[in-house]
């Protein structure tokens, strides 16, 4: 009998493999991404694109973001109720900041008069801000993700100690953020 509730114990949540099965297909379309990307460099009339110093501000803000979710997961675990909203809170406000900040990167690129079609467009870009996007809307999902848990946290009504929807959400957004590590890294190295 302990024999079988020890192999239950080592099966993963149905919710975990479905989110690590989510995040292999992600890797794989960024990983075609950015394959493509280096492909087409090789075009004459690829333009060598300066990343606006905000994308270095976003990059902080999501790093700063898997510590506090971090944080956050640790502090439930330990029934801190208290640090564990406070530290939800401060991650789900991280998150907007990165989509603010990248956004605003974008409009510095369009005040560049760097364009994604038409007049001062280029293919080098086009990549970038489809690539980029792409994250972008990943990182909107985890933060929708984030705006649940944490307004679940402070629900006064809501006296729920699952760490699951946590560790699910924690899980997806450590892989967000290592995505775009990878992203900014390339971006400013690839060009």
């Amino acid at each position: 009998m302990n024999e079988i509730v020890t192999d239950q114990n080592r099966r993963i949540h149905p919710h975990k493999f479905t989110m690590w099965v989510a995040i292999g297909s992600i890797l794989m379309m960024f990983a075609g991404l950015t394959s493509a990307y280096i492909v087409k460099r090789s075009q004459v009339n690829w333009l060598m694109i300066e990343i606006p110093i905000i994308f270095w501000f976003s990059t902080l803000t999501i790093l700063s973001s898997s510590v506090t979710i971090h944080l956050s997961l640790k502090s439930l675990k330990e029934k801190r109720m208290v640090e564990y909203r406070r530290w939800m809170v401060v991650t789900a406000v991280l998150g907007v900041l990165f989509i603010i900040s990248q956004i605003i990167g974008f409009v510095q690129f369009g005040k560049q008069d760097i364009r994604i079609v038409g007049a001062g467009s280029n293919a080098s870009y086009s990549f970038l801000f489809a690539i980029s996007s792409l994250h972008g809307l990943h990182v909107l999902g985890g933060v929708i993700a984030l705006l649940v848990i944490a307004i679940r946290a402070v629900s006064i009504s809501k006296r729920n100690y699952s760490t699951l929807p946590l560790e699910i959400t924690a899980t997806y957004w450590h892989f967000v953020d290592a995505l775009w590590i990878y992203l900014f890294i390339f971006f400013n190295w690839m060009k």
